[in-house]
């Protein structure tokens, strides 16, 4: 993952260069006539920079997918990312502790982790991110997800809400 990424795209595994293709032109559709897309060293996800706050071109991809379903041919998941850091502990434990003030004084949150060419230990990450916030963990129902994708060395980090991933089959079907 580039430093600069601030959404990641999966699709099935060998469909890359197609979905490279169609992220590109449905960055066009939602308004971004600058987003650069990106393979990943990973096969089946690729990386984009965009200038549309990730969160909101979430969204924007998700009013497109229920206007036109048929431009979504390649694209499983949109996973927006608001800051990458590297993959190191003591990085992810003071990104954790900033990332508190994204997450109401009353609301509930979890941790949800995706790691990829790592040798860290999930509960270790999970620790690190979630000790400095102190809110409420509700693994079941929660306000605020704070999402970590991890790509080798590098920490993609959001807090977004339970819907903030758009996932493509899901949406299409109603599960």
């Amino acid at each position: 993952m580039e430093r600069r990424a601030n959404l990641l795209v999966t699709t099935r595994r060998g469909d890359e260069e197609a979905l490279c293709s169609e992220v590109w032109h449905l960055m066009r559709e939602i308004g971004d006539e600058k987003a650069i897309v990106k393979r990943t060293p990973l096969r089946g996800i690729v990386q984009v920079i965009t200038s549309i706050d990730p969160v909101a071109a979430v969204e924007k991809l998700r009013a497109l997918l229920r206007k036109d379903p048929t431009l979504f041919r390649y694209s499983v998941r949109f996973i927006p990312i608001q800051r990458v850091i590297r993959a190191d502990l003591d990085e992810m434990e003071r990104a954790g502790a900033e990332l508190c003030g994204m997450i109401g004084v009353d609301e509930r949150f979890r941790v949800t982790l995706e790691k990829r060419m790592t040798e860290l230990s999930s509960s270790d990450i999970i620790d690190c991110v979630a000790r400095h916030i102190d809110r409420k963990v509700d693994l079941e129902s929660p306000d605020k997800v704070v999402l970590v994708e991890i790509i080798g060395r590098w920490c993609g980090l959001s807090v977004i809400r339970p819907d903030g991933i758009l996932n493509v089959p899901r949406e299409l079907t109603g599960v």
